[in-house]
C-alpha cells in the first residue's frame, strides 16, 4: 500500500480521530493490512483563527509548505490536511511538491451531491464563510450554503481546543444544529474537524455528513489504489 502523508496538529484531537477512523475502516487480520500514514502532528502551526478571523496572526502558509516537503521527503506519495479552515491555503500545500493532495473540500462536496443533498447548514468555523473556500466545490456540484452566526461556533470550537468538558459542550451544538434546520438546511455538514469528535451531539432525525468521514474514504482508495 501507498503512504499518505498527513499535515496535522490542526488541531491535535482532530489529526489522533482522523487517524483512528482510518485505523477502524479496515478489517485486518495483522498489522500490515493496515493503511500506512506518515503524520506531521505539528500544533505549532500559526493559528488560522488569528490569521483569517482577527487578522492579527502570522502567515500559517510557510509552516504549512515545509510540512508538505517534510512528507514528501519521510516517504508520502500524496498528502491530506485535516483541517477545513486550513484548506484556504491549499494551493500552497498542493504546489509545494508532485505529490497528489487529497482536497478535503472537493471530495465533500461530490459526496453531498451524490447524496442528493441541496441547501447545506454549515456547522464550521466562521473562517470558513469569511475565506469562501467551500464556495467553488459547492458551486461545481449544485450546494448552497446555510449559515449561522458565526460567534457561537467560534466559541464551541475554543472549547474544544481549550479541553473544555464534552458535557458542556455537546448541547450547543445540538442548538446549532437544530437552528440550521429551522434556517431551512436539507443536510448539515460537520466543516470543522473539531466538532467531528461531536457528532454524537447531532439530532437524530436529520442527514449529516462529516468531511472528515470523506477525507478517510479518500485516504483509504488512495493507500490500496
Amino acid at each position: 500500500m501507498k503512504p499518505v502523508g498527513i499535515l496535522g496538529g490542526m488541531g491535535p484531537e482532530a489529526t489522533i480521530l482522523l487517524m483512528q477512523k482510518v485505523l477502524a475502516c479496515v478489517q485486518a487480520g495483522d498489522d500490515a493490512d493496515h493503511i500506512p500514514l506518515i503524520v506531521h502532528q505539528n500544533p505549532q502551526v500559526p493559528s488560522r483563527i488569528a490569521a483569517l478571523i482577527d487578522g492579527t496572526g502570522p502567515d500559517p502558509a510557510p509552516a504549512l509548505r515545509r510540512m508538505a516537503l517534510d512528507l514528501e521527503a519521510a516517504g508520502a506519495q500524496a498528502l491530506a490536511m485535516p483541517c477545513n479552515t486550513a484548506h484556504h491555503y491549499a494551493q500552497v500545500v498542493d504546489s509545494a511538491n508532485s505529490l497528489p493532495f487529497l482536497n478535503m473540500l472537493d471530495l465533500t462536496a461530490r459526496h453531498l451531491a451524490a447524496k442528493g443533498a441541496k441547501n447545506i447548514g454549515m456547522l464550521a468555523s466562521p473562517a470558513t464563510r469569511l475565506t469562501g473556500v467551500f464556495n467553488d466545490a459547492f458551486t461545481a456540484n449544485g450546494l448552497t450554503p446555510v449559515w449561522r452566526d458565526g460567534n457561537e461556533l467560534l466559541s464551541i470550537i475554543r472549547a474544544v481546543k481549550a479541553g473544555a468538558d464534552s458535557a458542556s459542550i455537546a448541547p450547543r451544538i445540538t442548538t446549532e444544529a437544530q437552528s440550521l434546520i429551522r434556517s431551512g438546511a436539507d443536510h448539515l455538514l460537520i466543516a470543522c474537524t473539531e466538532l467531528s469528535l461531536f457528532t454524537h451531539a447531532l439530532p437524530n432525525d436529520v442527514r449529516w455528513t462529516d468531511s472528515l468521514d470523506c477525507l478517510v474514504t479518500a485516504i483509504a482508495g488512495f493507500a490500496r489504489g
